[in-house]
């Protein structure tokens, strides 16, 4: 397997982290996802949007949930944000407990593809990451 990065170098996470009411848990997922795969959702129509977001479950908590995305441009995501909460109030918004769906946003400052692989010179078909993970090279 080769080693596929999952962000960018100096681009943002914008990281969820909440808690829905009591048992909602699948009621929040079909209703976040009906939004997010509407005709009605700005943030799929922004430039500054690099990569769709992934909604995340705990697997330990049912109702507690993490969404993250990835964005050229923090105040971009913030404006969008704060249009939809204004404007479209999406239906999911309202399972969220108490502590609002604020994100915090974190810089991207390093990935795989920033520090050189060297090949595992025992075996040729693996790479060697600088820290010890090995992946096969397809």
């Amino acid at each position: 397997m080769a080693l596929v990065l999952l962000a960018t170098k100096g681009n943002y996470f914008h990281v969820y982290d909440f808690r829905v009411k009591p048992g909602r848990g699948d009621e929040f997922i079909e209703l976040f996802n009906q939004f997010d795969y509407g005709d009605n959702n700005p943030f799929h129509r922004s430039a500054a949007q690099v990569k769709d977001g992934v909604l995340c479950r705990d697997s330990g908590d049912p109702d507690h949930f993490y969404l993250i995305g990835e964005w050229r441009d923090v105040e971009e995501h913030r404006r969008i944000r704060e249009q939809v909460a204004r404007e479209i109030r999406p239906e999911f918004v309202g399972l969220i407990e108490s502590g609002g769906f604020v994100p915090t946003y974190a810089e991207i400052v390093s990935t795989t593809s920033s520090i050189k692989i060297r090949s595992d010179r025992t075996n040729p078909e693996l790479t060697r990451h600088p820290i010890g993970v090995t992946a096969p090279v397809t």
